[in-house]
This record gives C-alpha cells, structure tokens and sequence, in this order.
C-alpha cells in the first residue's frame, strides 16, 4: 500500500513556510489527538501519521531529500517513523501546552520546587498630591495582606508535627500516565502538586501556612513620578502556601487634581485673569510656582486673551534626570462686570475715540466675513 504525501498529510503546500507547516501540524494534531478520541483507532492512525509528516518536513534535509526522491529516500532506514530531534521535541511540547496547559500547571500560580505555591501579587492604589510628585516623599501604606503563620513557622502542620510526603507521588507533586504510545505528565490529583499532605493541620491557620495580617510599609516616590507610575516593591505581597515564596507588592500611583496648575508630562499650565486695562497697557503679575518661589511675568502692551508666557525650568523634574519641565502661563483678559456710572461713561468715550487701529482684529475680521458673504451671493 502506497504511502500519502506528507505535505497532503499536513494539508501544506510545498512552498509553505516552516512556521505554516508548524501551524498546520499544531492544529491538526489538536483535533485528532487520542486522549480526545479515546478508543478511536482511525484518529491514533491519523494522529501517528501527522507525527510523521512533520517530524520529516519540519527538518531542513529530510525535506530536501524528500522533496527529490519521495519517500524511496527513507526506505532504507534514511529517515521516517518516530525518531524525533530538537525541533519535533519542541514543538510536541507547544501541542502537549496546548492541550493540556490547565492539567499541567500552565496556566495557574507559580509554584516553587517542591510544589510550595507562590504567593500572588498585590496591588494598592495610592493618590498623591503634585507637590508630592514635585519633590518625592516616604509614604506609608497599610495593606492588609497574608504572612507566614509564626504558630506552624509556615508549614501548615500543627506544632510537634510535619507534612509527610504524598502518597500518589511520592513527593514530586506530579504523576505519569501512560496514553498510547507516548507519556503524560500532570499535576498530582491528590497534593494539587504541592508534594505534601498534612494530617494535623495548625490551629491557627487551618493548615493553609499563612494568616492574613495588616502591614505598614514605606514607600519611596522618586520626584518626577506621572499619574500611573508603578512601584514595584519585591517580596512584599501575599506570602506563598506551605512556605512558598511570597509575591510581589504594586503600587499605582494617581494624582490629585490641582486647584492652579495642569500637568502634561514634565510641563506645567497655569491660567491667569488679567485685566482689559492690563492687558491693553502692559504691566507685570507675580505668580507662585510649583516649588514654592514666586516669579514675575512681564505683560507687553496689546496681550490678547489666551497668550502664553514661558517659564523655563519651572515646571515638574524629569524622572530619574537632573532636567525639569516649562511653566507655561496663559493670560485670559477678563471683560469688566458691574460697572458704575462713570465707568460705563469712561467706556462709552473709549468706545468712540476707537478705530480699526486699536481693533484691527475684530475690524479685519468684520471686513472679511463680509466681502466672503458678498462674493458668495
């Protein structure tokens, strides 16, 4: 009986690529895999068959040879059946990931040797102030988090006592089952892969090696930190099970709302009311700076309402660097409201001493907009 084309078997063209054989092998090998068709004899068949195929194409020379002389050039031994190398090795594993990632411990807690877990991560949420940002701080946090039970030191057995070894795996945390005509290495049913069983567990912690305790912790804030910085702090999360490692403490850091100043990056804006009379005339204003000094802001005669002035170096430090950010100050002309009657007489004389001169660009844009409307009709 002649023997199917391999790259029919793959379901690949010729010209198809390593990553599309691999692919294409992955998926097949999913669908016709013997542990999801138990006792289906034509599924082992066809599942042997892709084993073959891509352990010969998935390799440069074997390809080469087949791809010339067929399957004659493994007639005599040359290469086909289940010999396996580096690469066949590798990309079993990824099938066996795939199909048995949750039974084999992928996709849950780390655990450390011996089948100890690891304990999970942390996260608080901290909010402080742009002045905070500005110049760094020692902040303390109290996080509620879980520590090693001082009764058991950790162990979860009670005092005078110890975990004895699990009787299914002797300890490994995991166990062999032979499917087919290959192994399968899973997480111990028994243990949940921890390796141990305990018979008398600790009082206190009921066995689980850890008690929830309150914690006050120091944390260092570099200046220059944005909102959503992290800080990671090692070590400082939940402690692991049965004397697991413990997991590691983030800190997200939001920032207040400012009543003066927005930030964007290392700069900073800060809007300022000037008067009509000021803004007209020139003159100068004091601001006060992140930083606690004070600066002075020289305003030309004829500022319009939304001009920015510059203050170099007066805004926020730059992480981990010696550079700060700009303080950029915006003028919004206030319109004066609540007028007396001498006021509103100054203003009327003002009003007809005016011209195009001292409004050219309310007298500009007027003129536009009506030689547009005129030219439209």
């Amino acid at each position: 009986m002649s023997k199917r084309d391999y790259y029919e078997i793959l379901g690949v063209a010729r010209t198809s690529t390593e990553a599309e054989m691999k692919a294409a092998f992955r998926k097949a090998a999913m669908q016709c895999h013997p542990d999801r068709h138990p006792g289906d004899t034509a599924a082992e068949t066809r599942f042997k068959e892709l084993n073959e195929a891509y352990q010969c194409l998935s390799d440069g020379q074997k390809r080469a040879a087949y791809d010339r002389f067929g399957h004659a050039a493994f007639e005599n031994g040359g290469g086909g059946g289940f010999g396996g190398g580096d690469g066949f090795a590798t990309s079993m594993a990824d099938i066996f990931d795939d199909l048995f990632g949750g039974m084999m411990g992928g996709g849950g807690r780390q655990r450390a040797s011996g089948g100890r877990e690891r304990g999970a991560d942390l996260r608080y949420n901290l909010e402080i102030t742009l002045e905070d940002a500005f110049r760094g701080k020692q902040a303390q946090v109290s996080v509620p988090t879980s520590i090693a039970c001082e009764a058991c030191e950790g162990s979860g057995a009670k005092a005078g006592s110890k975990p004895r070894a699990c009787g299914t795996c002797g300890g490994a945390g995991r166990v062999r089952a032979q499917q087919g005509f290959f192994a399968i290495e899973r997480t111990c049913p028994t243990c949940q892969g921890r390796g141990e069983m305990i018979d008398n567990p600790c009082d206190v912690c009921r066995g689980a090696g850890r008690v929830t305790r309150e914690r006050s912790l120091s944390v260092n804030i570099p200046p220059g930190v944005e909102d959503g910085t992290r800080i990671r702090l090692a070590g400082e999360g939940e402690s692991g099970l049965r004397g697991g490692p413990a997991g590691d403490l983030y800190i997200f850091l939001s920032m207040k709302a400012h009543p003066f100043f927005q930030r964007d990056g290392a700069d900073l804006f800060c809007r300022v009311p000037i008067s009509m009379v000021q803004a007209a005339l020139g003159g100068e204003f004091t601001v006060h700076t992140v930083d606690g000094s004070e600066a002075k802001v020289k305003v030309p005669e004829g500022t319009q309402s939304g001009k920015q002035f510059k203050l170099k170096a007066k805004g926020m430090p730059v992480l981990r660097s010696r550079e700060f950010g700009d303080l950029y100050i915006q003028a919004n002309v206030e319109t004066p409201q609540n007028l007396t009657k001498r006021q509103r007489e100054l203003l009327s004389e003002f009003e007809t001493e005016s011209s195009n001169k001292t409004h050219p660009e309310s007298s500009g844009f007027f003129a536009r907009m009506k030689e547009f409307l005129t030219g439209a009709q």
